[in-house]
C-alpha cells in the first residue's frame, strides 16, 4: 500500500463499509457490557468481551471432518488436503492474461463454523504449497443472522509463483446483504443489526490433466469480527520491555523497480514488511530463486516479495491474505490474518519471541516522529521500550538504517485499533480495528503456543 495520504484502492472500497459502521449503534456495542474482574493490582475493571473469533482446520482430524470430493486427508507431521481422483475438469480463463486452460480439480469443504462473536466483517486465509502446475480458490459461504445465507464468495485465486495463473481476488461480488471487498467479506448495513452467524470454507485444487501434482493446504482458517465503532480506543497499560532482531529493509530505496508491481518500492509496505519477519524465523531466497531480479539493485529479497504478493485484480502488493500465504511458502513457518484487541496482545507476542506486521492510517500530525501521512501502511512492530513505547520496523523509512523508529505509545495503539478516522480533508473514513498478520514457527514452542492462544490463534 502506499504510504502516500491520498485514497487507496483498498481506502475507496472500504468507505462503504466505514459509512455504515459509523452509524452503528447496535450490537457491535456489546463490549460495554463487559464483565468484572479484580486481581492484586487494584479494584475492580472491566475486562473488554472478545471481539474476534479465529478458526483454523489444521490437524488430521480437521481435514478428515471435512467433505472431501476428489481430495483425501493426508497425515504426518503437516497434515493437510491433496488431490486424490479429481472430481472433474474444467475451463478456466484468467482474466489478467486472457488464456484458456483445462484443469482438473477436486473440492474441500468445511463443517460449519458457529461465529463466537456475531461478526460484521470475515478474513479467510491460508497455508499452501502449489506446485508448478497448480493452484487454489478459496471461498466462504456465511449464514446470516436471520436465518439466510450468502452465495459462496471466492476469497482469493492463489499460487505460489505466477506462470500458471495470475493470483487474483474477484471484484463485483454482494447479495446486497454483503459485499467482498478484496479481501475482506463485510456486512453491507451493520446499524441494522444483521451479522454472520457462521460460515463454511471451500477449498478448490486445481492441476492440469493428466499430471499427477498437486496442491497442498495445510492450514486454512477464518476470522470474524464485530469491532466496536470508535475513534479513540481505551489506553493500555505498559508491561514489557524487549526489542526483538528482526532484519530492517526499506520500501524506499526501491522506488521506479519493477513498476509493473503497483508502481515499485513506493507502494510496497507490506511485501516489505513480511520479507523483514520472513527472514527473523530464517526464511532464505536462493539465488536462483532471486535471478530474476536486476543484479544492480539491492535487498533484491524485498523485489521478490512485491513479485509473489501481487494481487492482479487489487493492482497491489497489500491483500492481507496474500502476503500470510507468502510467508508460509518459506519452510517451517505457518501464518495468519487476524485482528488483535490491545497493545497488551502485542506484548504477550513480542514476551514471546513473535512480532507482528500491523496495518494502521493516520494523518502525518497523528503519528510523531513519522514523517508521512497514509491511507493505508504496514509495519513491523518488534518491541516496547521501558517506557511502554512502540518499537517498529517501518519501511517508509530513506534507509534500511532509518528502519527501526521508536513511536509513541498512546499515538500509535490508537490509530491501529480505531475503526474510523478523519482524513486530510475532514472526511470520515475506516480504520482497520486492529488487523495484523502474525508469521511463527510451524513447530512453536510451548510459550509461542501460549502466546497464540492468548491472542485467540490455534498453531
Amino acid at each position: 500500500m502506499s504510504r502516500a495520504e491520498q485514497p487507496s484502492r483498498r481506502t475507496v472500497l472500504a468507505a462503504a463499509v466505514a459509512a455504515a459502521v459509523t452509524a452503528s449503534a447496535g450490537p457491535a456495542a456489546a463490549v460495554t457490557e463487559a464483565p468484572m474482574t479484580t486481581d492484586a493490582a487494584g479494584p475492580a475493571r472491566a475486562v473488554p468481551a472478545r471481539t474476534v473469533d479465529n478458526r483454523a482446520w489444521i490437524s488430521y482430524g480437521d481435514w478428515h471432518g471435512g467433505t472431501l470430493r476428489g481430495t483425501r486427508a493426508v497425515a504426518g507431521t503437516r497434515p493437510g488436503v491433496v488431490i486424490a481422483t479429481p472430481a472433474g475438469a474444467t475451463d478456466y480463463t484468467d482474466p489478467h492474461t486472457g488464456t484458456t486452460a483445462a484443469w482438473e480439480y477436486g473440492t474441500w469443504t468445511s463443517p460449519a463454523h458457529r461465529f463466537a462473536v456475531p461478526a460484521t466483517e470475515a478474513i479467510v486465509s491460508w497455508n499452501a504449497r502449489t506446485p508448478a502446475g497448480t493452484w487454489l480458490q478459496a471461498e466462504l459461504r456465511a449464514d446470516y443472522t436471520d436465518g439466510t445465507s450468502s452465495p459462496w464468495y471466492v476469497m482469493g485465486r492463489w499460487a505460489a509463483g505466477d506462470q500458471d495463473i495470475r493470483r487474483t481476488s474477484v471484484d463485483d461480488q454482494s447479495d446486497g446483504r454483503s459485499t467482498v471487498w478484496t479481501d475482506t467479506l463485510a456486512i453491507d448495513d451493520p446499524p441494522t443489526g444483521l451479522r454472520m452467524a457462521s460460515c463454511r470454507l471451500r477449498l478448490t485444487l486445481y492441476r492440469r490433466p493428466g499430471t499427477k501434482a498437486t496442491p497442498m493446504v495445510w492450514r486454512l482458517g477464518v476470522m470474524g469480527s464485530d469491532v466496536p465503532d470508535r475513534f479513540t480506543v481505551p489506553a493500555s497499560v505498559p508491561g514489557l520491555a524487549r526489542e526483538l532482531a528482526v532484519p530492517r529493509y526499506s520500501q524506499e530505496i526501491h522506488k521506479g523497480q519493477y513498476p509493473e508491481y503497483d508502481n515499485g518500492g513506493e507502494a510496497w509496505c507490506s511485501p516489505t514488511s513480511s520479507q523483514m519477519v520472513v527472514e527473523y524465523w530464517g526464511g532464505r531466497l536462493t539465488p536462483e530463486r532471486l535471478a530474476w531480479v536486476d543484479p544492480s539493485y539491492a535487498d533484491p529479497q524485498v523485489c521478490h516479495a512485491a513479485r509473489f504478493t501481487y494481487d492482479y485484480q487489487y493492482a497491489g502488493c497489500g491483500n492481507w491474505p496474500f502476503n500470510a500465504a507468502y510467508a508460509a511458502t518459506f519452510e517451517d513457518l505457518q501464518a495468519v490474518v487476524t485482528r488483535l484487541g490491545s497493545l497488551g496482545d502485542l506484548q504477550t507476542l513480542i514476551a514471546a519471541g513473535i512480532p507482528a506486521i500491523t496495518s494502521q492510517s493516520f494523518l502525518k500530525e497523528e503519528l510523531t516522529g513519522a514523517g508521512y501521512g497514509t491511507s493505508g501502511h504496514l509495519m513491523a512492530v518488534v518491541g516496547f521500550t521501558a517506557g511502554g513505547d512502540v518499537i517498529a520496523c517501518d519501511p517508509a523509512s530513506e534507509s534500511n538504517e532509518a528502519v527501526r523508529r521508536v513511536y509513541r505509545r498512546r499515538e500509535w495503539e490508537n490509530i491501529w485499533l480505531r475503526t474510523k478516522r478523519y482524513n486530510a480533508s475532514g472526511k470520515v473514513v475506516s480504520g482497520t480495528g486492529g488487523v495484523c498478520y502474525l508469521y511463527f514457527p510451524a513447530r512453536p514452542s510451548a510459550a509461542q503456543r501460549k502466546a497464540l492462544a492468548a491472542v485467540g490463534v490455534r498453531a
